[in-house]
C-alpha cells in the first residue's frame, strides 16, 4: 500500500506540475507526512524533516524536464534565473538549517499556513501587477535568499514565491513560469544536499535513508511523476483550467486544515 500510495502521489504531483504550474511539493509532502505517521521506523521526532529533504530531492530530477521543455520554447531568462541563484542556495542552506532546529510538529504548522495561504491564492487567482523593474544584484540576491529559505522549510521548488515576485518586476508570465521552473534546479540541488548534511547526525533514522533523504520514497515517486508532467501540460489546452484551480485551492485548504488540526 506504501509503495502504490508513492507511485500514486508521483503521478498526481506530475500531472498538477504539468496541468497548473503547481509545484509537486504541496502534493509530496503531505502525503510522505501521512504515510511516515503509521510508519513504525520513521521517527515523530524527524518525520517533517525526512518529508521536506525527500520532496527536495525529487524536484531535483523532476524539475529537469520542465526546464527542458521551457528552454525549448525560449521561454527561461537564464540572466534572471542566474541573478537569483546564489541568493537561493545561500537562502536554501539557512532554511535546512532552521527546518533541523525546529521540532517536527511546528514544521507541519509552517507548512500547513504555507499552502492554505498557496490555496487562497490559487481560489482568488491573485497575482501581483507590474508595478517595477527587476531590481540590482543585491536586491535580486535578497529575494533569492528570502525564496529559498521558504522553500528549504515547506519543501517546494519555490514557484509559487517566484512567479509572483517576477510578475511584479514586470517579466511576463510565460517568462515568469519558465524561469521560475528554473530557479527550482538549484533550490532542489541545494535543499537535497543541506537535508543530506543536517541530517547526518540525526538518530534513530530508518534504513535507506542518507540524512534526512528517504531513498524508497524517492525511487517510486520520480518515475510516474516525469511520465505524468508532460500529460498534465498536454491537459492543460483541453480542460477548464481556471475551475481546476478552484478544485484543487479547495483540496489544499482541506489538507491545510487537517495538518494543522491533527
Amino acid at each position: 500500500m506504501e509503495i502504490i500510495s508513492l507511485v500514486l502521489a508521483g503521478a498526481f504531483a506530475g500531472l498538477l506540475a504539468g496541468l497548473l504550474g503547481v509545484g509537486g511539493g504541496t502534493i509530496i509532502v503531505p502525503i510522505l507526512v501521512w504515510l511516515f505517521q503509521s510508519h513504525p521506523e520513521i521517527p515523530a521526532n524527524s518525520l517533517m524533516q525526512i518529508a521536506i529533504g525527500t520532496s527536495l530531492a525529487t524536484i531535483m530530477i523532476t524539475s529537469i524536464s520542465s526546464i527542458i521543455a521551457h528552454h525549448r520554447h525560449g521561454a527561461v531568462r537564464w540572466s534572471v534565473m542566474w541573478q537569483l541563484t546564489p541568493g537561493i542556495i545561500l537562502g536554501t542552506g539557512l532554511g535546512a538549517l532552521v527546518a533541523d532546529t525546529l521540532p517536527s510538529n511546528t514544521l507541519k504548522i509552517i507548512f500547513a499556513i504555507f499552502i492554505l495561504i498557496i490555496s487562497l491564492q490559487l481560489g482568488i487567482s491573485a497575482q501581483p501587477a507590474p508595478h517595477r523593474q527587476l531590481p540590482t544584484w543585491l536586491g535580486m540576491t535578497v529575494v533569492g535568499i528570502i525564496i529559498g529559505q521558504v522553500s528549504a522549510l515547506v519543501g517546494i521548488g519555490g514557484g509559487s514565491l517566484t512567479v509572483p515576485f517576477l510578475v511584479w518586476c514586470n517579466v511576463p508570465i510565460r517568462n515568469a513560469v519558465a524561469t521560475s521552473a528554473a530557479c527550482g534546479f538549484p533550490i532542489a540541488i541545494a535543499g537535497t544536499v543541506s537535508f543530506i548534511f543536517m541530517g547526518l547526525d540525526a538518530t534513530d533514522l530508518p534504513a535507506w535513508t542518507t540524512g534526512y533523504i528517504y531513498w524508497p520514497a524517492f525511487i517510486a515517486i520520480v518515475p510516474t511523476s516525469l511520465l505524468f508532467a508532460p500529460v498534465g501540460a498536454k491537459l492543460a489546452h483541453t480542460v477548464p483550467i481556471a475551475l481546476l484551480k478552484k478544485f484543487f485551492a479547495v483540496f489544499l485548504a482541506i489538507v491545510g486544515i487537517k495538518m494543522l488540526v491533527s
